[in-house]
């Protein structure tokens, strides 16, 4: 074994699983990947997991990273979390969850979303405040069912987490989050800086005191500094909003300055349930979509205005860029880096498409593309939260005797990725662009998540956006840019600036395809025409 590199160890606590990659913190070279399995349980609109078999999870899969890696525990010196957004996980007086956690894609919160949206003044009274208009995904409206159907759960809460905050806490035995994850919660109202270009570490965000430090923290704990050149506004939870919430800023996570902000080390059970030393430093750590922009190196030291295509669970386009998004169809996420992360996310994509395969009997790459059958697909299996139709129901239209199955196949995965591309355009004009103009056309999609490694999804996504693609060798793009948090939090750099140099955003680049006008206004049409009477 050697001795002498330092490791660092990035988490993707997902939806579905945790995977935990063992990186060198000097050369970015991945060492080993490890994974365990997490259990959604819920029927309907409800969607559920427990929390403590996330924490088991990690643990599972942080060992046999460290072991598969080859190097002697003491090497470790750094780990982040990143974590699914939006959860709302709810603490007991003993620390420990109270119930199974609400995950993003529960939408049984559907309607205190909207009645949340039509509070304080109405949507463009969010927009200002949060970046971002409640919908059933966001965990305001969720605290808000749970207040509403589970009052008793409610009122014994002691605090409230998300998924990443509570993995982060089991680590440290601090209470933080960042600004990132935290944005997507419907009650911060920080947002993001200019990015972390300025030289004297400036983001363009007014500083309070002391703001390069963790707040709240035990400053006895080593190294609870940010690194240098990620500075950023401290708590910024919105007073009014949390009122109106009933919800004590109290029970609520510090937010760290970054997600690459050490907030302290391994508590004792910690590194006993690890296997690794008390003193490996842990990182404020973030969410999903914002680790995976880091891993891509999109930030103030990296690329910004670069639009991202990921096909997940969920899938989602965002960018990182210094302009506040004001667009209600978008989520105005902050980056974790002092940068804003705007980001338009559907429910329906790599795993309805699975479904409608299974369904055909028929392997997901057995398909005919091109909608030449006439047939359209709308895969809202789950509901929609990009359109905002949490209450839909799939819709399948244009089928004859003759159909070909590969083609109903064919038309789920050209429904799918219609529904994220459509929010493309919306997404560019948020980073204050011209989606026309013919510089922006050609800048390159960069596609990621399970679904890029897939023929049926680049060669849909290539044809129905008509743009050139990038797609990372890197796999896990949201564990590495946990690793690069963690890196930085050991050793100061920007994590931006770290996944840039490691490489972990380069890959294949595949150039353009003719855009399919045809199937797009197809789909376009049917969309139109089944909203609102088919799909609420």
């Amino acid at each position: 074994m050697r001795t002498s590199r330092s490791v660092v160890i990035g988490v993707d606590s997902s939806t579905q699983s945790t995977k935990a990659v063992a990186v060198d913190a000097g050369t970015g070279e991945l060492l080993a990947v490890a994974r365990a399995p997490h259990t959604v349980t819920g029927t309907g609109g409800a969607r559920e997991s427990d929390p403590e078999e996330w924490w088991t999870a990690l643990v599972t899969a942080v060992r046999a990273a460290v072991r598969d890696a080859g190097v002697p525990p003491a090497s470790v010196t750094g780990i982040a979390v990143a974590g699914q957004q939006h959860g709302l996980v709810t603490l007991g007086a003993d620390d420990r969850p109270l119930r199974p956690a609400l995950l993003w894609n529960d939408t049984r919160s559907a309607p205190q979303a909207a009645a949340l949206a039509e509070s304080l003044g109405g949507p463009e009274s969010w927009l200002e405040r949060t970046g971002s208009v409640p919908v059933a995904s966001m965990t305001a409206a969720k605290w808000q069912w749970l207040r509403e159907h589970e009052p008793a759960h409610a009122a014994a809460t002691t605090g409230v987490r998300l998924p990443h905050d509570y993995l982060t806490e089991r680590l440290t035995g601090h209470a933080v989050t960042d600004p990132g994850d935290a944005s997507g919660t419907c009650w911060y109202g920080g947002g993001g800086g200019g990015g972390t270009g300025g030289a004297d570490g400036s983001t363009g965000a007014q500083e309070s005191p002391g703001a390069n430090e963790t707040p709240g923290l035990d400053e006895t704990t080593d190294g609870n500094r940010a690194p240098e050149g990620n500075r950023a506004p401290g708590n910024a939870y919105d007073p009014t909003i949390l009122n109106l919430l009933g919800l004590d800023e109290a029970l609520l996570p510090t937010v760290a300055p970054t997600g690459a902000t050490r907030v302290g080390t391994l508590t004792a059970a910690a590194a006993e349930a690890l296997g690794l030393p008390r003193t490996v430093a842990v990182a404020a750590g973030t969410g999903d979509n914002m680790a995976a922009a880091v891993g891509l190196g999109l930030g103030g030291a990296g690329l910004l205005d670069h639009p991202v295509v990921s096909l997940g669970t969920s899938g989602t386009v965002f960018a990182a860029t210094r302009t506040r998004s004001d667009r209600p169809g978008l989520a105005g996420f902050a980056g974790t880096d002092g940068t804003y992360l705007p980001l338009g996310c559907t429910l329906n994509c790599t795993l309805a498409v699975d479904r409608f395969a299974t369904l055909l009997g028929l392997d997901r790459e057995d398909v005919a593309l091109g909608g030449a059958d006439g047939v359209v697909v709308l895969p809202y299996l789950d509901g929609e939260r990009t359109p905002d139709l949490p209450h839909a129901a799939g819709l399948v239209t244009g089928l004859r005797h003759t159909t070909d199955p590969r083609a109903i196949l064919g038309a789920a995965y050209e429904g799918a990725a219609f529904t994220v591309l459509r929010a493309l355009d919306e997404l560019l004009a948020a980073c204050g662009l011209d989606p026309t103009d013919s510089a922006v056309r050609d800048r390159p999609l960069r596609l990621i998540g399970g679904g890029a490694r897939g023929r049926a999804w680049t060669d849909t996504v290539r044809r129905l956006s008509g743009r050139p693609l990038v797609v990372p060798a890197a796999e896990e793009l949201v564990a590495l840019g946990a690793a690069a948090l963690a890196a930085g939090a050991v050793t100061g750099e920007d994590p931006v600036a770290l996944a840039t140099a490691w490489g972990t955003g380069e890959g294949e680049a595949l150039p353009p395809l003719a855009r399919d006008t045809e199937t797009w206004d197809r789909i376009a049409g049917v969309l139109t025409a089944a909203s609102p009477a088919l799909l609420r």
